[in-house]
């Protein structure tokens, strides 16, 4: 396996960096994530690396750290999520709002990624969230996270949702619904709970 290219960005496309290592051409598929802070043609970049193997030829993908790398392996080990729909969720938002819409369970975030749908989402979240520790992602201490029985509830979906459009963080609105998540099953009724709670009443 190649587990890193060192060399000289020869092109940048949409989706793909042209790689010069020695004079050797590699064609590295990239999420637009590493794209944005890749260099311009010219300069030196280290790309980290996963080659797929597929029955209709091979793709090199390229990660502008470890920790990407790190949640492209755990977003293609969740059934039905290809290489593509990986990069693609990669390059949705920064990392680590990713993980963090991860560990609380926040359905509708991961659903904007292309290709992603509602179900998809759900399932990304359960099957990832407990693989995910806070440390490994340097997320705040205390952040909260909502159980696997929640994360299949819409009205917790839409309580979320409903929070952050009012501007509360994916962290404010994860810590308010799993402390009233219990009190309702109705998102608007969830979404009054979590308000009061955050107002200390």
């Amino acid at each position: 396996m190649i587990a890193f290219l060192n060399g000289v960005v020869a092109e940048k496309n949409q989706g793909e960096i042209v790689l010069d290592v020695m004079g050797v051409g590699y064609a590295v598929t990239c999420s637009a994530t590493t794209l944005q802070s890749a260099p311009p043609a010219g300069e030196k970049i280290k790309l980290y690396t996963y080659l797929a193997v597929r029955e209709d030829g091979v793709e090199l993908y390229g990660f502008a750290s470890r920790e990407e790398r790190q949640m492209f392996h755990r977003l293609v080990g969740v059934s039905g999520i290809g290489p593509k729909s990986a990069v693609g969720m990669l390059g949705s938002m920064p990392l680590r709002d990713l993980t963090l819409a991860i560990m609380t369970g926040d359905v509708t975030a991961l659903s904007r990624a292309p290709g992603i749908g509602k179900k998809t989402a759900q399932r990304i979240a359960l099957e990832l969230q407990e693989t995910l520790s806070k440390e490994d992602f340097s997320l705040p201490a205390g952040t909260p996270v909502l159980d696997r029985t929640a994360l299949q509830d819409d009205a917790v979906s839409e309580a979320l949702a409903a929070l952050q459009a009012l501007g509360y963080t994916a962290s404010e609105a994860a810590g308010a619904v799993a402390r009233v998540k219990d009190q309702a099953n109705h998102p608007d009724e969830l979404v009054r709970l979590a308000l009061k709670n955050m107002a200390g009443m």
